[in-house]
């Protein structure tokens, strides 16, 4: 980008534009990288992309979120946008690379696991369907992932902020409340529903005013099967605890 004959506004987005429309969705400006959501899968997110970028330049190669992430072990990346322009999934990529590249034996790749296992749950808890973006995130995060001297993931911190504590009382018409109480609702066999006590989505004040239930592309139920078989997230007593305060 920085070698436009003309660096303008206009001439960013036309830029953008030409690239986009010729499915180049990362471009440069510098240090920074800019991606445009395309809204669907791409075919440049393979272990074959993964080997090019490991350990080359960073202009070597076409712009892509792996070269970012070549670059990144002992620095911060930022990851901003509107909503729905592609945060959430950027950083899944991010992961899954560094989880690609780093190597290590079986305990390290169930840190690895474990790291990458938190995504869903976080989501769940954290994410709403808009009406701008069906998966929303409602909060911030920072992720940091601790490396051995050999340059091996060893372990992980997850820390949330500005979570949009309001959604939980009131939602605009057409959007929903957090995941996590669509995903119990749907998910639950009879039996659990008994135990806890739970009914249909439409008896639930919290729920019921916003006339949105379900949403184009989330799979409740299947989601909720994923929370519950995390390795190493949680086990049968917390997952025990941690839907009783939901049916609360």
């Amino acid at each position: 980008m920085v070698l436009l004959g003309k660096l303008n506004e206009q001439a960013i987005v036309d830029n953008l534009r030409k690239r986009f429309m010729a499915n180049s969705i990362f471009t440069y400006i510098g240090p920074v990288l800019i991606t445009v959501n395309p809204f669907k899968d791409m075919p440049y997110f393979t272990e074959k992309e993964m080997e090019l970028y490991q350990g080359a330049a960073q202009y070597e190669n076409p712009p892509h979120i792996y070269a970012l992430a070549d670059n990144m072990f002992s620095q911060c990346v930022i990851i901003s946008g509107e909503s729905g322009a592609g945060k959430t999934v950027q950083a899944k990529y991010i992961m899954g690379y560094i989880a690609r590249i780093s190597g290590g034996g079986q305990r390290l790749q169930h840190v690895k696991d474990v790291i990458l296992q938190s995504n869903p749950l976080l989501e769940s808890f954290g994410n709403s369907a808009t009406v701008r973006n069906w998966n929303s995130s409602r909060f911030g995060k920072y992720v940091e992932i601790i490396f051995s001297r050999g340059g091996e993931p060893i372990g992980g911190k997850v820390s949330n902020f500005l979570l949009e504590k309001s959604r939980v009382v009131h939602q605009s018409q057409g959007e929903r409340n957090f995941h996590i109480f669509y995903q119990l609702c749907a998910g639950a066999d009879k039996n659990l529903k008994t135990n806890l006590g739970i009914t249909t989505l439409d008896y639930y004040n919290y729920l019921n005013h916003s006339g949105c239930y379900t949403v184009d592309g989330i799979d409740d139920a299947k989601e909720f099967k994923q929370i519950l078989v995390s390795d190493g997230i949680f086990n049968r007593n917390k997952n025990s605890t941690m839907l009783k305060n939901l049916a609360m």
